[in-house]
């Protein structure tokens, strides 16, 4: 697909996050669940997977059919961000024919000396068709990192980063109303959206598409909700 045929796929919808990583109950060693998660998604109308690890990304592909906007979480010495953080991961997503490459561009701490805008120009120089989600918390992040050439921005960290610490909640509705205002880009709603009430508000809010996570596919997180009240 096109971007612009990505785009109008995903817009006014909800994009289902299935990951899994070590150490979270569906997590598994030898084979991947995500697949049938993105396949129970894709039955309640889903149009595109969010995903993280190249396993998960070919898997759900194959399983599904539908798009994927992909990422790698890793860890690095000297780097406090960990989504698709350096040019291997990158790599790594594009081999798996991820059709959206999902990159952290908050102000954490890069290893390599970068700011999230000069990363992301290195990698639009590696891969001059990729099409780049940038992950970010603040509206300034978001700005900057579409001016260097991403394509699309989501609220994603908010709420994950020391300087947003003090946002965790409800989901950040003032953030994606003014990015939504202030770019051209579409704007991806995601972070702590856990009812479809709050996906409707995103949307009439002016985000493009809404990503849902924990509140789908994650039954730990789900059943701690519950047991919370008692």
């Amino acid at each position: 697909m096109t971007k612009e045929e990505l785009f109008a796929l995903m817009k006014g919808q909800i994009i289902v996050s299935c990951q899994a990583t070590p150490g979270e109950p569906l997590y598994d060693r030898e084979r991947s669940l995500m697949p049938y998660m993105a396949r129970a998604a894709k039955l309640a109308g889903a149009r595109m997977i969010r995903t993280s690890s190249v396993r998960d990304i070919v898997g759900i592909k194959e399983e599904t059919g539908l798009p994927v906007i992909g990422l790698i979480k890793r860890e690095y010495p000297g780097y406090t961000g960990r989504i698709t953080m350096t040019m291997r991961e990158v790599d790594e997503c594009m081999d798996a024919l991820a059709d959206i490459v999902s990159i952290d561009c908050t102000d954490c701490t890069r290893g390599d000396g970068l700011t999230p805008p000069e990363f992301l120009k290195q990698v639009k120089a590696k891969y001059p068709n990729i099409i780049i989600m940038a992950d970010c918390a603040t509206e300034q992040e978001a700005i900057a990192a579409f001016e260097a050439g991403a394509d699309l921005v989501g609220s994603t960290m908010n709420g994950y980063t020391p300087q947003t610490a003090d946002q965790k909640g409800n989901p950040n509705f003032a953030l994606v109303e003014s990015l939504a205002k202030r770019l051209p880009c579409p704007v991806i709603a995601e972070g702590r959206v856990h009812t479809p009430e709050q996906v409707r508000k995103m949307l009439d809010l002016g985000a493009w598409a809404v990503v849902v996570g924990g509140a789908i596919t994650r039954p730990l997180e789900i059943a701690q909700r519950f047991f919370r009240v008692l």
